[in-house]
């Protein structure tokens, strides 16, 4: 962290040093997808069709010493308002850094997620719990849930293309702020969090990540800190492609007090409402490209809940098996799955038929 935290100084007094700036480039890219989703089962039955688009609106150039700078912003119609905890304007995901030959520096608000627990998917249009289907599952932690800063080691340094990312969060700030922005009243929870990851390739066609995630300095009486961490890895070999991913997710756990061992987890800010000690999940999917523009894949997630207390954990288990039909920039999708146990709760089954049309742009 020492070296990390030098090479983040020096490159902000070497920032501070430049002239000028040449002008840089605007760019637009984004989707557009329309869907019809039929869910049967325990609940959300009906048939529902929805159109949605996330577009891109960038900006890049060269510093005076060939250093690079690329900004980010999103407009997400599907976000939500300021009213009800979403952005103003429904903007969101925003990011700007700044590519050196000593690696990368970027700020991030609302993006930069460094989890893998699902880097490793194939699933040829989505994930089965993300496509969709509240099934409730816990996953691996990211920091993009704050407003961070990102620290990317340059390419090339390690052996087998290793790179190294970390990411610090101040506070746990989630909202859209314009400059000089103030930060928030401190959390009772855990008032800074961090994250790393690292990803090789050591061998041509697989390709390895993990990361590890906490949550630091909560103010009340803490028997658990919160941490996250995943392992994930993929495989290519000709028209056959294979991925899986372990993730262990500890949740924050306090006590009513210092001087007893009563676990309270009461406010929904403890992110523990469920009083669980661990959650444990595994994923796996394997992908065939039948020609250039058709695949298909299958893939199946579950998430195992350990309880403080001892009661029925009822796992979350989800699978689907998809295709789809790329031409051109338009990709057309059928996904057919079913979810058990939504929401950790016995015989609440649900089954899903969806078909996308995403037009890519």
């Amino acid at each position: 962290m020492k070296k990390i935290g030098k090479i983040i100084v020096t490159l902000f007094a070497s920032v501070s040093l430049f002239s000028s700036v040449s002008a840089g480039e605007l760019t637009v890219t984004g989707t557009a997808k329309a869907t019809y989703n039929i869910l049967s089962g325990w609940s959300s039955v009906g048939k529902g069709i929805g159109v949605a688009n996330e577009i891109d609106f960038g900006a890049n150039g060269e510093l005076d010493n060939g250093w690079s700078w690329n900004y980010q912003v999103q407009f997400d119609p599907g976000n939500t308002a300021a009213s009800t905890g979403g952005s103003n304007g429904q903007v969101d995901d925003s990011r700007l850094t700044v590519t050196t030959n000593y690696g990368t520096l970027g700020i991030f608000v609302s993006e930069g997620g460094l989890d893998v627990d699902n880097a490793a998917s194939q699933s040829v249009y989505g994930r089965p719990t993300d496509i969709g289907i509240a099934s409730g599952m816990v996953d691996g932690a990211g920091i993009d849930a704050f407003n961070n800063i990102q620290y990317h080691m340059p390419a090339g340094v390690l052996p087998f293309e290793t790179t190294v990312k970390a990411a610090y969060a101040t506070g746990q700030q989630t909202g859209m702020n314009s400059s000089n922005a103030r930060g928030n009243a401190t959390n009772t929870y855990g008032r800074t969090a961090e994250q790393y990851q690292i990803t090789a390739v050591p061998m041509e066609g697989l390709k390895v990540n993990a990361d590890y995630y906490k949550e630091n300095d909560a103010e009340t009486f803490v028997v658990q800190k919160f941490e996250s961490g995943s392992i994930s890895g993929s495989y290519d070999a000709g028209p056959f492609s294979v991925g899986a991913s372990r993730t262990l997710r500890a949740p924050l756990i306090q006590a009513a007090s210092g001087t007893t061992t009563v676990i309270t987890n009461t406010g929904t800010g403890a992110g523990n409402t469920a009083s669980a000690r661990l959650y444990t999940s595994t994923k796996g999917s394997i992908a065939f490209n039948v020609n250039d523009a058709l695949s298909v894949s299958y893939e199946m997630e579950k998430s195992e809940r350990e309880l403080i207390a001892q009661t029925n954990e009822n796992d979350i288990e989800a699978q689907a098996i998809q295709a789809a039909y790329t031409m051109g920039g338009m990709t057309m999708a059928l996904s057919y799955g079913q979810t058990d146990n939504v929401g950790y709760t016995s015989a609440r089954d649900v089954q899903q038929t969806l078909f996308a049309v995403t037009m890519a742009f």
